[in-house]
């Protein structure tokens, strides 16, 4: 996308105050606001937002930060209703830093980093096709920016996202809309921006916006590329983030929750910083929930609960739900059971695939109680346990159709995990031939599998051979992400 970026280069701009050009001035009330921002204070933000205005009202730094705390407020409540209030805001903001100064790179910066921001928020809500024309503009300005000022380092932010994201981007509304515009990404180039800012804020002028780098590298490292190193990296690039941050709390929590270190995920959000002062943030709860059931800590209930009483969005409603009916299943409450399966259908919305998966889980039939605490241990990184769930066991044992693919697929994961290559392999090979033509995930997921094995063992053609038939398999569950990472894994051994 941009093809000679100098990263490394040290520049008058590396080492000049943020303030250098007057109507782009990040002073030291934006300073504040923008460090209470990625604190998740956003009262505070808005008081000194609020004081800049009075005292410096044609400073343009001032629309952005507005639309930081719209981002992180939407961002935390996941709230349609706040979605709706807030988005007449862009257009506002975007014409008062138009009329500004053409000669600073926070000119088109600015406008770039605010169609960005509405662009990720959209996409949660479904608005794909205004979310492709935001990305399409951000893109370009950006662009347009690295070729007038080439050594303004903070134009890597938001072309490394852009880059990450659509180098990998599944098939469906987003990708479709976006390659009517001829926007193709890079993601291992979008990855090296990031690595790039990630190690060379801290040494300039331009500091302050660690935070925001880590914040969106980390979630590109673990939702866009799944990476091996996503965990390392998140807990590396975290830790000189003050302890103050909810923000801080959020991303080592959610990371450690999706490379299995639950016991660790429980630690964080226990400690989180809490106070009046602190955005609410209910998911906070929903993945304290997830965190402790995946060790088969039942007072994860309480946490699932409190986070339905106080969410006001429309995400994870299903999938909190069939926590909960996995908690009454757990306790021999199949009554309790069929409520919550029945409200995992019935409230809440379909945006993200895990409320999708809920759905579908809620649908059929209850789960078999030891795959489902293989699974949940699976999930949350204790495999000894969840090996000793399933070691006595054979397809054999189990009667649904359904409950035998799992079995396979889960013994696979557990022993793949555990670096038993050659079983894992053999396991995910029965996955496959017994459920390559059901609607089930299994299948697909264990093709993923089999081809990073591979992959490992520098066998390219068995990868890629597992890789393809990944993607040959349509109209399973969670089909988008599991054909983008066998994309994935194509692009690297390619």
């Amino acid at each position: 996308m941009i093809k000679n970026i100098r990263f490394f280069v040290l520049t008058v701009l590396l080492t000049a105050p943020l303030s250098l050009f007057a109507n782009f001035d990040f002073n030291n009330n934006c300073l504040n606001a923008y460090r209470s921002i990625f604190e998740l204070k956003l009262g505070n933000a808005r008081a000194y937002i609020s004081t800049e205005k009075k005292q410096h009202p044609n400073n343009s730094i001032v629309p952005l930060l507005e639309n930081y705390v719209d981002y992180f407020t939407i961002l935390t409540s996941e709230s349609k209703r706040d979605f709706d209030r807030l988005k007449g805001n862009k257009a506002d903001r975007l014409d008062r830093i138009s009329d500004d100064d053409k000669n600073s790179p926070y000119y088109l910066y600015a406008q770039a980093e605010i169609n960005l921001q509405w662009a990720l928020i959209r996409g949660r809500f479904g608005e794909y096709f205004n979310a492709a024309m935001e990305v399409k503009r951000a893109n370009s300005l950006l662009q347009a920016n690295a070729k007038k000022f080439p050594d303004f380092h903070l134009n890597l932010k938001g072309l490394g996202l852009i880059n990450a994201v659509l180098g990998n981007l599944p098939d469906g509304a987003l990708k479709t809309a976006l390659s009517t515009f001829g926007i193709k990404g890079d993601l291992q180039n979008g990855l090296n921006m990031f690595e790039t800012l990630a190690n060379n804020l801290p040494k300039s002028s331009y500091e302050p916006f660690y935070a925001e780098v880590v914040f969106y590298y980390a979630y590109v490292l673990t939702d866009v590329a799944h990476s091996p190193a996503a965990y390392s990296k998140t807990m590396k690039y975290t830790e000189r983030i003050a302890d103050t941050s909810l923000l801080k709390s959020y991303l080592q929590s959610y990371v450690c929750i999706k490379n299995s270190h639950s016991d660790q995920a429980i630690s964080i959000l226990s400690k989180r910083p809490e106070g009046g002062v602190y955005q609410p943030f209910p998911y906070l709860d929903y993945l304290e929930g997830v965190a402790r059931l995946n060790k088969l800590d039942l007072s994860a209930e309480s946490h699932f609960k409190r986070f339905i009483q106080t969410n006001k969005g429309v995400n994870f409603i299903k999938d909190a739900n069939i926590h909960l009916g996995w908690i009454s299943l757990l306790r021999g409450d199949k009554g309790s059971y069929n409520i919550f399966a029945n409200k995992a259908i019935s409230s809440g919305y379909t945006y993200m695939e895990k409320d999708k998966q809920a759905k579908n889980d809620a649908s059929g039939e209850a789960p078999n109680l030891d795959l489902l605490q293989a699974r949940l241990l699976f999930d949350g990184g204790y495999l000894s346990r969840a090996l000793q769930i399933l070691s006595d066991k054979s397809a054999s044992n189990f009667s649904s159709t359904k409950d035998k693919i799992e079995y396979s697929y889960r013994l696979g994961r557990i022993l793949d995990d555990l670096g038993k290559d050659d079983q894992a392999l053999s396991a995910y090979q029965a996955t496959i031939a017994l459920g390559r033509n059901q609607k089930y995930y299994f299948a697909a997921n264990a093709a993923v599998q089999t081809g990073k094995i591979y992959e490992k063992k520098k066998n390219i053609a068995k990868a890629k051979e597992a890789f393809n038939l990944a993607i040959s398999m349509k109209n399973h569950e969670y089909e988008n992400s599991i054909e983008s990472q066998a994309k994935a894994g194509l692009k690297r051994i390619d």
